[in-house]
C-alpha cells in the first residue's frame, strides 16, 4: 500500500491566477486572526498575575529564536539553515532546508515590560511568560458586613 499526499485542491483546473474567493477551505476563518500558515500556532493564557504565551516552533534551536520588546510590540523571529548530504553509489545527493518566522504582537497596557520575560525552550515549544502591572491586577475580594 502506498501513501498518497492529500489534494486540498477540489478542482484540479483552476490554478492560482483564479480568485481565491473559490476556495472554501477558509470559509469559516474569523478575518481578526492572520491566515499566514508559515507563522506558527499560538495559545495565549491571561493568569491573575501574568500571560502565558505558547508557540510551536519545533525544528528550530534556541540559538536560532529571537525574542524582543520594544514599543509595546512583542518580536519573535527565527531562521534556521540545515543542509543534509547523502552519499549513494555513483552520485551525491544534497538536501537544503530553510525555515524562518517573523511574528509580532501588540501588548496590552497591563503587561509590565519593565519586568523580566522569562522564556523557555523545550520539545519545540517556547514559552514566554510576562509579569502584569501591579495597578492592572485585580484587587483581592472583600468581604462586606452587613449592619
Amino acid at each position: 500500500m502506498s501513501i498518497i499526499k492529500f489534494n486540498k485542491n477540489r478542482f484540479p483546473w483552476i490554478n492560482d491566477r483564479v480568485p481565491s474567493w473559490l476556495d472554501t477551505d477558509d470559509f469559516f476563518a474569523d478575518d481578526f486572526f492572520i491566515r499566514d500558515k508559515n507563522l506558527p500556532a499560538m495559545n495565549v493564557k491571561e493568569n491573575k498575575d501574568d500571560f502565558d504565551i505558547e508557540l510551536a516552533v519545533p525544528g528550530f534551536s534556541k540559538k536560532d529564536i529571537e525574542v524582543t520588546i520594544e514599543d509595546d510590540i512583542l518580536h519573535i523571529c527565527a531562521k534556521s539553515s540545515k543542509e543534509e548530504v547523502e552519499e549513494e553509489e555513483n552520485y551525491m545527493r544534497r538536501e537544503f532546508n530553510y525555515s524562518s518566522f517573523d511574528r509580532k504582537l501588540q501588548l496590552p497596557s497591563s503587561v509590565d515590560q519593565n519586568e523580566k520575560v522569562k522564556a523557555t525552550y523545550k520539545d519545540g515549544i517556547l514559552t514566554l511568560n510576562l509579569l502584569k502591572r501591579e495597578d492592572s491586577k485585580e484587587p483581592p475580594k472583600r468581604v462586606i458586613d452587613i449592619a
